[in-house]
């Protein structure tokens, strides 16, 4: 069941925030492993956060594939996350974390025009809430870098 008319899925919302505890799980265990496990930890959060990056990315490839003629802006910023994410996950994870955090917002702020111009923008309230708790994630990540 998905309630009212425009409601979103229970299963995408369900999952959405199931997919934050990942995040949830890096930034707190990255202040309270044991120096060993350490390393570990911050890569394993930075792999998942570039991992969710390229997701973004691709549901811009998902909305070109809808359309007859796509503007080739659709496919560039499709990858774009994914490079992002590259460059980040190589990077020290105090830095790279930080970048993924940004890169997690700007999907966010990029896709607010991208969902409404496309009939999507139900979708916003709940990529909000996902984009922001993640990239706080991250930030406390690299805190604990």
């Amino acid at each position: 069941m998905t309630g009212p008319v425009g409601a979103l899925p229970n299963a995408a919302r369900h999952l959405g925030h199931a997919g934050l505890l990942p995040f949830a799980a890096g930034a707190v265990l990255a202040h309270l492993v044991w120096p060993e496990a350490h390393p570990y930890v911050v890569h394993a959060l930075a792999a998942y956060g570039a991992t969710i990056l390229a997701f973004l990315g691709g549901v811009h490839w998902g909305v070109a594939f809808t359309q007859a003629q796509p503007r080739p802006a659709l496919f560039a910023w499709g990858v774009t996350p994914s490079l992002v994410a590259w460059v980040a996950v190589v990077m020290p994870p105090a830095a790279g974390l930080v970048v993924l955090g940004t890169a997690l917002l700007a999907c966010y702020a990029v896709d607010r025009r991208l969902y409404a111009a496309h009939g999507l923008a139900r979708w916003l309230p709940l990529r909000l809430r996902l984009s922001v708790v993640a990239a706080f994630c991250c930030f406390l990540g690299a805190a604990g870098a």
